[in-house]
């Protein structure tokens, strides 16, 4: 159009196409992305791509690497720690057979005591066959691997959960034994039915870890103190409160000088399979919480409010979120959790206070939520390994003298290896690309 054509005169077409722009011409050239199911055009098989796609640095890959590494330095460690077959290295020059035979076997003996200690025993299951075995023999190494799990999973939770909303939770212990101390108080003080017994009980549990948790949560929101330092005091108040408690009149088991409570009642005791079984009723509820904790996370309101306090705060109360009352919240909801753990523990296999009915469960959710991914499935997914190592580890002990330390040292290996993902990628040159996604979701606070 000319300068001095009217304004509202219609243009002529134009005897040749407008030229397009050269995004939309780059765009046009570019093949287009083969979508999900079909082959790429660069002639590719579907296997290649597939391997190529698992070998690059992604959560699932580098998790089963990182196991792989653990059990090839533990695999080490049996071998440098068995005199034995230290003695056959000492000629190795000369007769290289023995010194790798007796590795093989001390190194295979002890992972098959594992695995038939957590997952099945081949033997049970020929007895069970043959009419000379119970069926019980052959769960028992699963229903152990259960049994340790269950209150893992809650530790596990409230450690992620808080991790999740921006907040270290390490008094998970702490909120454990409290949880595991209003359980059982509950289970042989209060005189009530099987049913209604049970669910009182539990829910002290609850509620007693809920309330050791808002003391840090208030804390963290109204003084801005640090959970971590909050928690660990409180981890130690918890344990010294138990010791204190056992001991009292009323509370102690009658006719016994030592620590311990008196029993709970068979009426608050989580069901158990009976017999050579320890697995209860306790892992189901764990299922239950998992799917709970998945819910509230990624369906629920709060579970936004507290997501996106933990990924800005000062964006998150530009937006209108109360980040005091996010963080009373979730340390309350953090604490529910574990407290739901130790009465777990403490209805389901202990039955009794004594000073150690915790044990270690609330610092060994720290390492579950990490190996998880801090992820509610991946946590459950965790704590049924590291419940399956404990449950192996007895056996392995027991039948291959091999310490029961080992598993610890296991469980810290996959946990390192997981918790530096370059390394992996470094060991078995995974793929870059995902890896840097991995690596940055593993440090933005999960």
């Amino acid at each position: 159009m000319t300068t001095d054509e009217p304004a509202g005169t219609p243009r002529e077409p134009a005897d040749e196409p407008a030229a397009e722009p050269a995004a939309a011409i780059s765009l046009q050239d570019k093949p287009a992305a083969p979508t999900a199911g079909e082959k790429p055009d660069n002639g590719d098989s579907f296997m290649s791509v597939f391997l190529r796609n698992l070998w690059s640095a992604n959560t699932v890959t580098v998790t089963v690497l990182s196991v792989l590494l653990a059990m090839v330095i533990g695999a080490i460690l049996i071998i440098v720690s068995d005199p034995a077959v230290l003695d056959t290295f000492s000629y190795l020059t000369a007769r290289p057979g023995d010194a790798l035979n007796a590795s093989w076997t001390v190194v295979s003996n002890a992972y098959a005591d594992l695995f038939k200690g957590a997952i099945i025993d081949p033997a049970a299951v020929t007895a069970w066959a043959n009419g000379t075995g119970t069926w019980r023999q052959v769960v028992f190494p699963i229903s152990e691997t259960l049994t340790y799990a269950a209150p893992l999973v809650f530790t596990g939770l409230s450690v992620a959960l808080a991790f999740r909303g921006g907040l270290f939770n390490i008094g998970g212990q702490g909120q454990a034994v409290v949880g595991t101390i209003c359980a059982a108080l509950a289970g042989f003080l209060l005189p009530l039915p099987p049913v209604i017994h049970l669910i009182a009980a539990l829910a002290a549990g609850l509620l007693g870890g809920a309330l050791w948790g808002f003391v840090p949560g208030i804390l963290k929101a109204r003084t801005g103190a640090h959970e971590v330092i909050v928690t660990i005091m409180l981890n130690y108040t918890a344990n010294l409160f138990l010791s204190w408690l056992i001991l009292q009149k009323g509370i102690q088991q009658s006719g016994r000088s030592d620590a311990i409570s008196e029993p709970v009642d068979s009426s608050a005791q989580l069901p158990a399979v009976g017999g050579e079984v320890r697995v209860n009723l306790g892992i189901v509820l764990a299922v239950l919480v998992t799917a709970a904790v998945a819910w509230l996370l990624n369906r629920s309101a709060f579970g936004f409010e507290l997501r996106a306090v933990g990924a800005n705060p000062p964006a998150a109360r530009t937006a209108g979120i109360s980040v005091a009352r996010t963080y009373t919240l979730l340390m309350v909801t953090a604490g529910g959790l574990a407290g739901l753990g130790g009465a777990t523990q403490v209805l389901g296999t202990a039955h009794a206070l004594t000073t150690q009915v915790a044990g270690n469960i609330g610092f060994d959710g720290l390492l579950v939520a990490l190996l998880g991914r801090n992820r509610p499935w991946g946590t459950l997914a965790a704590a049924i390994l590291f419940g399956a190592l404990r449950a192996g580890g007895n056996r392995m002990q027991s039948f291959s003298s091999i310490s029961l330390e080992l598993v610890t040292v296991l469980q810290a290996l996959i946990v390192i290896f997981i918790a530096a993902p370059a390394l992996v990628k470094a060991i078995f040159h995974l793929r870059a690309a995902r890896s840097a996604r991995l690596g940055a979701s593993m440090a933005k606070g999960w």
